[in-house]
């Protein structure tokens, strides 16, 4: 056994995972935690990071670099998404980090993002009763990019989109943390057509149609999936490996996106980070899963359920460790 620390920087929160590595590929958390920090604050609008947003994140980095410590973990790796690939003044952020943690902060691509997504997801729905001929479309939906990635045991393909709940948030419900976001129509309206084209663009390399399983990772899915059950505390075990009927996904995102402020903060399973993004978050994912309802139904296979994985990138990063 190697003990593992895994951290997923992304534009909305960052999030360590420590586990023991068996020489088999298996993963046994030891430790497994969230902060919202939000980097990506403002980088859709400015291209840079702020500086309160590269001090909340690096203050958080100090603390898993001392649960790291305290864990003894032996092997360790820092993978940074969306926000820090768009960041002119990224730089600043990766050599504060390396100092930091002793490993260096790659910045990865939105392929390897993607990949290391469908790896760690497919743990969900894995199984002695798992269709091996079953040919996943694994999506994560983030605070800057969105994920696609299709395959069977492995990816066949696989894009990154520049849609993401925080991005989204600020270019089209213009709201602070502090604040309701524009719930209006005419606001959905440009969301859904951002989200729209860049699923055009990218159905010259994902062919959502194929697709005979869809499995959702990341907080927004895990959130909604949460709604959906109609959950009294945010309980990851009853949310990991759920497969609900694709009318009451698309129910709770509506109903998300309807909702005043007040009461998605007042919700119980709601993590006060997600609480100014779940609009554009549920917005986005009730777009995607309807656009891949069409296409499987015109291909003669309609998507009747959606499935969601607690576990993604951070899982598949510490599996690369093995």
């Amino acid at each position: 056994m190697t003990r593992v620390a895994a951290i997923d920087c992304g534009t909305n929160s960052i999030r360590l995972l420590i586990a023991d590595l068996d020489g088999q590929g298996g993963l046994t958390d030891v430790l497994r935690t969230l902060e919202v920090v939000r980097l990506g604050q403002g980088v859709d609008r400015t291209g840079r990071f702020a500086d309160d947003a590269l001090a909340r994140t690096l203050d958080a980095t100090r603390r898993y670099a001392e649960l790291c410590r305290e864990h003894g973990v032996e092997r360790a790796r820092f993978v940074a998404t969306s926000a820090t690939r768009d960041a002119a003044n990224r730089d600043e952020f990766t050599d504060a980090v390396q100092q930091i943690l002793g490993v260096p902060a790659e910045v990865i691509p939105g392929t390897e993002e993607a990949e290391l997504s469908f790896r760690g997801a497919l743990t969900a729905v894995a199984g002695a009763g798992a269709d091996a001929a079953a040919r996943h479309l694994v999506i994560d939906l983030g605070g800057g990019s969105t994920e696609l990635v299709l395959g069977r045991q492995g990816p066949e393909a696989a894009i990154s989109m520049d849609i993401g709940c925080v991005r989204m948030t600020e270019r089209h419900l213009g709201a602070g943390v502090d604040g309701d976001v524009a719930r209006d129509d005419a606001a959905f309206a440009a969301l859904r057509a951002d989200v729209n084209a860049a699923l055009d663009a990218a159905s010259a390399t994902v062919d959502v149609s194929l697709a005979t399983d869809v499995v959702g990772v990341a907080g927004t899915v895990t959130s909604i999936t949460a709604h959906a059950l109609r959950l009294d505390a945010y309980r990851p075990e009853l949310i990991n490996g759920s497969r609900l009927p694709l009318g009451v996904v698309l129910a709770a995102c509506d109903s998300l996106a309807r909702m005043p402020r007040a009461e998605r903060a007042a919700l119980p399973f709601m993590h006060p980070g997600r609480v100014d993004v779940i609009v554009a978050g549920a917005v986005i994912w009730s777009t995607v899963l309807q656009r891949i309802a069409e296409a499987t139904a015109a291909a003669g296979h309609p998507l009747e359920f959606v499935t969601t994985s607690e576990h993604d990138i951070l899982d598949g990063v510490a599996l690369s460790l093995g």
